[in-house]
């Protein structure tokens, strides 16, 4: 029962998407002349620039999140138990409000000096690393309750500052937890729409935005060879962040 539910909410969607990249027209069960030419046009002109723009949005997304996140994690953990709480609820706001509201939001704070961001791509990066700290704080907080505090407790028996105990213990041991959360923010930056659509400027689109209007204007082939190009992209970008997590593991 497990697979047929996994197949038919998971594979078959993604399949049908693959299979329409190739279809020259669909008006039976199946794709019909099929070839590359829709995939031709994913891979060229404005629609590569996006799919280049939506990795790079990740990558710095996904690096400042990491880094905020992290901070705010190590921050928490040495925090009173109110302030703790009330870190977590903070930072777990993005997750309850829908990403339109947050894109709005932005929009509107950042539209005018001193912090004027509007028709720049600095307020789509800062669009999904709000949209995606919370999982990196999530994945870093729940790492920290799991790590066994003998450890640093040694470390600064033997006389080594909280700094360096920083350094060569608490972050060596939570590179696992930290590669997980890397991957989770590039793969969320990387679909994600909702805000992009409210902040984006003309000269810094994302892949989703691009394939929300070709979607829009009826040319749903093309579409769906750019999100199966999206779809490699991203599972190559995460493969590379396994690879680099499985070695810190086995570190």
């Amino acid at each position: 029962m497990f697979a047929v539910v996994v197949t038919v909410v998971f594979v078959a969607p993604i399949a049908t998407v693959v299979a329409a990249g190739f279809a020259g027209s669909w008006t039976g069960p199946l794709p019909s002349n099929l070839g590359f030419a829709h995939f031709n046009r994913a891979l060229s002109g404005d629609n590569v620039a996006s799919l280049s723009v939506s990795l790079q949005t990740a990558l710095i997304a996904g690096a400042i999140a990491l880094v905020l996140g992290t901070w705010a994690a190590l921050t928490a953990r040495e925090a009173p138990g109110p302030m703790r709480r009330l870190v977590d609820a903070v930072f777990h706001i993005p997750i309850a409000l829908p990403s339109v509201a947050i894109g709005l939001g932005l929009l509107i704070a950042f539209n005018s000096r001193p912090l004027l961001l509007g028709g720049t791509k600095w307020i789509v990066i800062v669009a999904h690393t709000v949209l995606v700290m919370a999982f990196a704080f999530s994945s870093v907080s729940a790492a920290l309750e799991r790590l066994d505090p003998a450890y640093e407790q040694a470390a600064e028996s033997l006389g080594a500052s909280r700094f360096r105990v920083l350094r060569t213990v608490t972050l060596p041991l939570l590179l696992p937890a930290l590669g997980a959360a890397a991957g989770l923010a590039v793969a969320l930056s990387m679909g994600e729409l909702g805000a992009t659509v409210m902040v984006y400027p003309a000269t810094w689109k994302t892949l989703p935005v691009t394939i929300f209007g070709l979607s829009d204007r009826g040319q749903v082939f093309s579409a769906a060879a750019c999100t199966t190009a999206l779809l490699v992209v991203t599972l190559l970008a995460l493969l590379i962040l396994g690879r680099i997590r499985g070695r810190a593991a086995v570190r």
